[in-house]
């Protein structure tokens, strides 16, 4: 019996593992983890999408019909009713640039709010890094975008074509991937901060909503930049949206350029939440599974 139980064991001690979890004190931001499940990140990619377009009537189609009812909206109750200016940007592209970047962070941020909720049971039967969920989110969420951008251009171009005043500049070509880059920064790190601290206060998660409401009206996607008195301007050095929203319209369009001080606030204020919703995130997903 004895010979049976040390034979037994010599084989499981010569067994060899692709990953070996210990418990750690350290607590680290699984950057370099996700990095390397990287061909899983793509096919959680791929899953959100199948998975939207399932059972679904108009598929695509939805992602054009919300950003334009959206922005006629907009310039019916904005542009009409309240008379706001576009800083002479036709309404009907103006609001809908605005919708469809709020659109990408909005999706960010409230996608991956329930991380550890809304995965529990995948996460309770096997291991992967937690982390690879939230970036598969920002890049499925990636497809609204292009087919409300590819809308977007389609709208601008035929105003351009009909000789209605609008102005393209074609530098957007360049910022459009830096734009989104920091978007998906700040949506990513909001929704990692929001998912971590949920698995303690599970409450926060009907507020998410209504706070992202109230932050986009905070944020210049209904009216322009340069309507803000100039004693309120301070706060959008805290909003780190207005940076993004704003240098969209400015690099499709040609509006007003944000001072280089809202811009450097707007980016600190994105790395901070980021590295905090890193942190957090990790020091949640230790005991997550025990909690939710």
């Amino acid at each position: 019996m004895t010979g049976h139980l040390t034979k037994r064991e010599s084989e499981i001690g010569s067994e060899s593992w692709d990953i070996i979890i210990r418990p750690s004190g350290k607590t680290g931001v699984g950057l370099t983890a996700a990095w390397k499940y990287r061909e899983l990140i793509w096919m959680f990619f791929k899953r959100d999408f199948t998975t939207f377009y399932k059972q679904t009537v108009l598929g695509p189609v939805w992602y054009l019909i919300q950003p334009t009812l959206t922005a006629i909206t907009y310039y019916i109750v904005f542009g009409k009713i309240a008379n706001l200016s576009t800083d002479g940007i036709s309404p009907l592209i103006f609001y809908m640039s605005g919708t469809i970047i709020w659109n990408y962070f909005s999706a960010c941020l409230t996608n991956n709010s329930e991380t550890f909720s809304k995965n529990s049971n995948l996460f309770g039967k096997v291991y992967f890094p937690r982390l690879v969920v939230p970036l598969a989110v920002a890049m499925s969420s990636l497809v609204a975008f292009f087919i409300q951008f590819t809308l977007l251009l389609t709208i601008s171009f035929v105003l351009w074509l009909s000789q209605d005043g609008i102005e393209i500049n074609f530098r957007f070509v360049l910022a459009t991937p830096l734009i989104l880059l920091y978007v998906a920064t700040l949506g990513v790190g909001a929704g990692l901060a929001i998912s971590a601290l949920t698995v303690r206060y599970r409450d926060l998660v009907y507020a998410v909503g209504f706070v992202a409401q109230l932050w986009m009206y905070a944020t210049p996607v209904v009216y322009s930049y340069s309507q803000i008195p100039e004693r309120y301007q301070w706060f959008y050095h805290l909003n780190p949206m207005t940076t993004p929203v704003q240098l969209f319209r400015w690099a499709l369009f040609n509006a007003s350029p944000l001072p280089l001080s809202v811009c450097l606030a707007n980016v600190t204020a994105t790395l901070v939440i980021m590295i905090g919703g890193l942190i957090l995130f990790a020091r949640a997903e230790a005991t997550a599974m025990d909690t939710v």
